[in-house]
């Protein structure tokens, strides 16, 4: 992987440049692509991430705060390099663990150990009912006078099944709507909790949990009761903007590969990069690329500098990139021609994976949402 310009810019401090260069030296344990025996793999990504601490940058030490710029070259240069599986694995050790950060419970065993990969974690929010609409969670979760039983059901978890702890936002009914949801932190093997594996477009741990009369201690809520959706949003404001990064990943390997193919391939006696279609799609590709990146590591900038929400911000560095890389691989896949949906090559492998990258963490039509509401927030009450 050749250095992105935008390592160059003031977007960035020396730090930022050294972890690059250590990432892009990282020998990344071998991923199977198509596997669906997804433990086994994420623990020794864990292990290697966590031998080059890696994994401080998701889940930061007390009096350490999350480094969005850090977060975002990882995830890129790991898209890159290795894909889905790999990029899964780091990113959902900070989301399965940020609600506890962002409470203040730094003492925590369960950040000791995601942070050390010793254990997976897991953040379990969407319910088959309510996927962006989290003011709709019905999952609940009531004291009974010694401790929570949590009831409900959650779909499309990411490492359902080989996590070793969830952070589940269930229902505690302070107020009304979103005001009324807790964050809990549950072991696996608690009681009451039964997962199932779903199967999706490209290989990713993930799938259903049932709560039935699932027992958790008193001390198992995260932060006040109430203030579930808090801490929901402010992790989603955190690692947002780094779905953006790693879909950049994705898409500067499909760019690569697809200048490597058209520049090997003769077509009508000349090489296929000589056709200036071609290369009007290959300009088109690269343009796209930067321009996506240049609002990613904006949106992680601002979120750095300032220490604020930057909803906006990360909001549009979530949409544009993610959907800026669906039309390069796609376009990759194109130049490839029939070995672009061949089973096996990297253009097919990345066509499934960035897929998925619009829907999760807020589909790109409730960013416009998000994005709206803020711009018409931004011009005051009507006058």
């Amino acid at each position: 992987m050749s250095y992105s310009p935008l390592w160059e810019t003031p977007f960035f401090e020396d730090r930022h440049r050294a972890l690059a260069e250590r990432l892009l030296a990282w020998d990344i344990p071998h991923v199977d692509h198509d596997t669906q025996d997804f433990e086994a793999p994420a623990r020794a990504l864990l292990a290697s991430m966590a031998e080059q601490d890696l994994l401080e940058l998701v889940v930061p030490r007390e009096g350490q705060a999350f480094d969005l710029r850090s977060i975002c070259l990882a995830r890129e240069i790991i898209g890159y390099r290795s894909g889905g599986l790999a990029d899964s694995v780091f990113i959902m050790q900070g989301i399965g663990t940020g609600a506890l950060a962002l409470s203040g419970a730094h003492d925590t065993p369960a950040l000791a150990s995601a942070r050390s990969g010793r254990t997976i974690a897991a953040f379990a929010l969407t319910e088959p009912v309510a996927g962006s609409d989290v003011a709709n969670i019905t999952t609940t979760a009531l004291h009974n006078g010694v401790e929570w039983v949590l009831n409900g059901d959650k779909t499309f978890i990411t490492n359902a099944g080989i996590a070793d702890h969830y952070i589940i936002v269930a229902r505690t009914g302070e107020a009304p709507g979103s005001r009324g949801l807790s964050a809990f932190l549950v072991d696996a093997g608690t009681p009451g909790l039964v997962t199932e594996q779903q199967r999706y477009v490209a290989a990713h741990p993930g799938g259903n949990l049932t709560l039935t009369d699932c027992r958790v201690p008193t001390d198992r809520l995260i932060g006040a009761p109430g203030g579930g959706f808090k801490l929901a949003m402010q992790t989603f404001d955190i690692f947002r903007a780094s779905v953006g990064a790693a879909a950049i990943g994705f898409a500067r390997r499909a760019l690569d590969e697809a200048v490597e193919r058209t520049a090997s391939r003769e077509m009508f006696g000349k090489p296929m990069n000589a056709i200036e279609g071609v290369q009007s799609k290959l300009a088109e590709m690269a343009t796209a690329v930067e321009g996506a990146a240049l609002l990613v590591y904006r949106a992680a900038w601002a979120k750095d500098i300032s220490g604020g929400r930057c909803t906006r911000e990360v909001s549009m560095a979530k949409m544009v990139a993610t959907e800026a890389a669906q039309q390069v691989i796609d376009d990759a896949v194109q130049l490839f021609g029939g070995l672009g949906v061949t089973h096996g090559s990297v253009v097919e492998r990345l066509y499934r994976e960035v897929r998925p990258m619009r829907i999760y963490e807020g589909a790109s039509e409730v960013q416009k949402l998000i994005i709206g509401r803020d711009i018409a927030a931004s011009a005051g009450e009507p006058k």
